[in-house]
């Protein structure tokens, strides 16, 4: 198993190329289409590494279904 990792707002942006603005971020969390965050302060938080990655593989494979449909 992989170590826990957490990656924060910038680290999206920067190191996974999510670029969801913080409230679309809220957003897709309330509706369970993206990882929970955590906090790490009352203003801090980041989120799971490996869910992050796991997101994008997930997102990787539905393109993949769709364009061999």
């Amino acid at each position: 198993m992989r170590p826990l990792a957490l990656i924060d707002y910038k680290g999206l942006r920067e190191k996974k190329g999510i670029k969801y603005s913080k409230s679309r971020l809220k957003q897709l969390e309330g509706e369970n289409k993206f990882p929970k965050r955590t906090y790490l302060s009352k203003v801090r938080v980041a989120w799971s590494e490996p869910e992050i990655d796991q997101y994008i593989a997930d997102r990787i494979a539905d393109r993949d279904r769709k364009s061999a449909a």
